[in-house]
């Protein structure tokens, strides 16, 4: 897949568009008026890969509080704005790396003039966020409904405003609960501007559901060499995002970063508990950063063969298995020594590496 080329522009010290690798966000959960709990919580971010986090800016505390957040946090924070522009300008005065608008919702080209100009003068980006439960009235009177078609106009009545300001720090998202509608707003855009696209389907849903709405949209544009940075949206932990959001990178071959779990789903032939085991391996080997591709099977004829093309694997059979390293057997282990003897073995290979 080829991807499309866009502008670079820098969030803190994460890069872009451009030739940049895609990065993958989050979105903290905490009050952010409990700062406490909002560092706390970057800081798990940051610890399973996230690269950038944005931040809710709901009332002017949450805004005075984020100044205090930017000073113990360890990565580019991104200051969410809905409804009063002033917010935005007190979060860019307290050390936001970027600005998160929605234009249905910031009150009119003045205001979002203002944002610009304080933007503009300390040099951070603004993502332009479009919701498709938050079009501009005039808008969704012209298109009927929330189309892509109606979104993209949102958002180039934004950026056409923003270009005459002499403004180009641009980051641009369209994002719908609707996959297809998603889909088809990112397809346009594309089409129409040079500038960075973050990627992401809103209010996917809980972690099974969000995660196959999330998968299929973000990763059949990435596919089409659409996006430059993503945030899966989940009802759940944000950590849980992140992993997710770098499984669809590693399924696509874009990123590799930590372990990569072959199990098979267990049929007939299986005589080992293969479920929990393939849990326990995977919980076990969450904090590996290191990519290395993992096989969990259940059977000890065909498994082996089957997950050739992993780095290390267990096959289960009656009363134990093979632990096995590129297709070759290693040595036969007892079921409760599995596990251990995968793992011992992962943390060999991850040294040697």
């Amino acid at each position: 897949m080829e991807r499309r080329k866009t502008r670079e522009i820098s969030v803190g010290g994460v890069k872009i568009g451009g030739d940049a690798p895609i990065s993958v966000q989050s979105m903290t959960k905490t009050d952010t008026r409990d700062v406490h709990k909002t560092v706390a919580q970057i800081q798990c971010l940051r610890e399973a890969g996230c690269e950038i986090v944005r931040v809710a800016i709901p009332d002017m505390l949450a805004c005075e509080r984020f100044g205090e957040i930017r000073e113990r946090a360890a990565l580019p924070l991104v200051a969410d704005i809905h409804f009063d522009h002033r917010l935005a300008i007190e979060a860019i005065e307290n050390g936001a790396d970027a600005i998160r608008i929605n234009p249905g919702t910031i009150g009119g080209q003045r205001k979002l003039g203002n944002i610009v100009a304080k933007a503009k003068d300390r040099g951070i980006p603004i993502r332009i966020g479009i919701n498709s439960g938050s079009l501009e009235r005039d808008l969704l009177r012209k298109h009927g409904r929330a189309t892509p078609e109606a979104m993209v106009e949102s958002a180039l009545r934004s950026i056409r405003f923003m270009e005459a300001l002499d403004f180009h720090e641009v980051k641009v998202s369209l994002k719908s609960s609707d996959v297809v509608t998603t889909i088809e707003a990112y397809r346009l855009i594309s089409r129409e501007v040079d500038y960075p696209l973050h990627l992401g389907v809103t209010e996917a849903g809980t972690l099974v559901s969000g995660t196959i709405k999330s998968s299929i949209g973000i990763g059949l544009l990435l596919y089409e060499g659409i996006g430059d940075t993503i945030r899966v949206s989940l009802t759940g932990d944000p950590v849980e995002e992140v992993r997710v959001g770098y499984g669809i990178l590693r399924a696509l071959g874009i990123r590799q970063r930590g372990p990569d779990i072959i199990s098979c789903p267990t049929c007939g032939r299986c005589e080992i508990d293969l479920i929990p085991m393939a849990d326990e391996v995977e919980r076990r080997l969450r904090h590996l950063t290191h990519p290395i591709r993992v096989a969990v099977m259940g059977c000890v004829v065909n498994g082996p063969g089957e997950a050739r093309e992993a780095d290390v694997g267990i096959a289960g059979g009656r009363g134990g298995g093979l632990l096995f390293r590129e297709g070759k057997v290693l040595r036969r282990c007892s079921q409760g020594e599995l596990i251990q003897s995968l793992i011992e073995e992962i943390e060999k290979m991850v040294k040697k590496r």
